[in-house]
């Protein structure tokens, strides 16, 4: 992992406070969010736990813009006034986000491409992404050729090549192995010290010990 130190404006987000206030969200006619209220400043990570079906992928979603919200406010503050929450934030799903027939350099190059807007040089390279995962062998494998944990590495490399501060995960882990899973804690640790901000859907530990909980349904 590159040190914190050696990258350029590493505390230049640890102003920014992402706010959920009185969310509703309904899918189907059935309310399956109401009255969520949360904060996450810069530098720290929100872990979201609960049930299967409690709506934990819902609340990533309405926060990544792909979901309307029937009530409340979610907010990205301190990123400028043309800078809302899903111009800032990576939204990494169950699926990878990824072409099977491309390799996977072009699949990252077009990420790199179509999401970075990197002001503070805070993006790494595609070899280096590959190197932070453990896939440096895989460059110019089509992607469809990997495995399964070989494909969410190579999706996770995706956060790595196009800077945005802030993550929302739903279930990041799945698929890898202890190793992997390993290295990726020490990529969230890393991002959380540049000041980004992590909100993670999940079933497991993630590693970061110091992430706040956030248990929907009332579930642990």
């Amino acid at each position: 992992m590159e040190e914190t130190a050696h990258r350029p404006h590493a505390d230049r987000h640890s102003a920014l406070r992402l706010r959920v206030e009185n969310l509703i969200v309904a899918r189907g006619g059935r309310a399956v969010l109401t009255g969520l209220s949360f904060a996450v400043s810069g530098g720290e990570a929100l872990v979201v736990t609960g049930r299967n079906g409690v709506g934990k992928s819902t609340l990533l979603r309405t926060m990544a813009g792909l979901l309307p919200h029937a009530g409340g406010n979610v907010a990205l503050d301190g990123a400028g006034e043309e800078a809302d929450l899903p111009q800032q934030a990576h939204y990494l799903a169950h699926a990878d986000g990824m072409k099977a027939a491309l390799t996977v350099e072009e699949n990252l190059d077009f990420w790199s491409r179509y999401l970075a807007r990197d002001e503070g040089r805070l993006s790494r390279t595609i070899e280096e992404a590959l190197a932070v995962v453990g896939l440096s062998h895989a460059l110019r494998a089509p992607f469809g050729a990997l495995s399964a944990g070989q494909k969410r590495r190579a999706a996770l490399a995706r956060l790595l090549v196009a800077f945005r501060p802030v993550w929302l995960l739903d279930e990041p882990l799945t698929a890898l192995d202890r190793a992997s899973r390993e290295k990726f804690a020490a990529v969230m640790r890393d991002h959380c010290a540049l000041g980004g901000i992590i909100v993670a859907a999940t079933h497991e530990p993630l590693g970061l010990e110091e992430a706040s909980e956030l248990a929907l349904g009332g579930a642990k």
